[in-house]
């Protein structure tokens, strides 16, 4: 990969930890400017990271670092750090949506206020920072929008255990399919990343599965590394484009996956929503 984010502002949501704190942190070591949009201000007590201790580490490895404490669902609060964002640090070149909620229950036991999380959240909250972005974006040498979210692969097993999560994060998805499609003329490139694996986070070991579950994951790097590839890229070149971590790593040449393994030995647990045509590549799970 050549290239880099040298002076490039990336605006992060759920940037605090986990997998929006580690897209920024390699983005820092070019030396990016790095928005961290996170709702965490004070210490949690089941969470690690607040906004103030991800802004230090970014800073550490090298980037500018804008805390913000940013609520996803108020509008308000996403437009006033759009434009902080952008006065701060002369605009925005990267936009990455990452916050994002789960509840992987059946209906019946879906609360509505749950279901509203979900979609506030990951819809909504994808669709409104993305809506306030695009001015700044319109204006950037080589502007990207990236989701979180996982192939539009419209099969039954998906949503029939979770509807609610699954409508959520799919919602995301065609944000990428519409919002590509609705920008392309203006060169901003839309697309989104998912792991094939489960990836070590505090959602994965507080709501899914422990430190079992961790410890058959990869680490957040594997995202980082393929939404850094990612950024490095033409947005003329490539937009609308859903993305299996692994797979495009291993387009850019990536060949070591067991870097990115939590525990050596441990096989590894599939991800959610990974369609069945998806071909690992070769020595994935070396």
């Amino acid at each position: 990969m050549t290239g880099s984010l040298r002076g490039k502002t990336l605006f992060i949501t759920g940037a605090s930890r986990g997998i929006g704190l580690a897209i920024g942190l390699r983005a820092a070591r070019d030396g990016a400017n790095v928005a961290i949009a996170a709702k965490t201000g004070t210490p949690h007590p089941k969470l690690e990271g607040t906004i103030h201790t991800a802004a230090a580490e970014i800073e550490a490895a090298g980037g500018r670092a804008l805390p913000l404490l940013v609520d996803v669902r108020d509008e308000d609060s996403v437009a006033k750090a759009i434009e902080t964002t952008a006065a701060t640090f002369g605009g925005i070149d990267i936009v990455v949506n990452n916050a994002s909620a789960i509840s992987l229950s059946p209906t019946p036991h879906t609360e509505m206020k749950r279901f509203d999380l979900m979609h506030q959240i990951n819809t909504r909250g994808t669709y409104m920072v993305s809506k306030y972005a695009i001015p700044h974006l319109a204006k950037a040498e080589n502007p990207h929008i990236l989701m979180l979210s996982p192939p539009l692969d419209m099969q039954e097993k998906w949503f029939a255990p979770h509807l609610a999560y699954t409508m959520a994060k799919f919602g995301m998805s065609l944000c990428v399919l519409g919002l590509a499609g609705e920008l392309r003329k203006q060169g901003i490139a839309v697309n989104a990343l998912w792991p094939r694996t489960t990836i070590a986070t505090a959602a994965v070991k507080n709501l899914l599965g422990g430190d079992m579950l961790i410890n058959a994951s990869r680490t957040p790097q594997i995202i980082a590394d393929a939404a850094y590839a990612l950024f490095l890229k033409p947005s003329l070149e490539i937009t609308g484009q859903f993305l299996i971590d692994d797979t495009f790593l291993s387009e850019q040449g990536v060949t070591d996956f067991s870097q990115y393994r939590v525990t050596p030995g441990v096989p590894l647990a599939p991800d959610f929503f990974v369609p069945d045509a998806s071909v690992p590549p070769e020595g994935a799970f070396a």
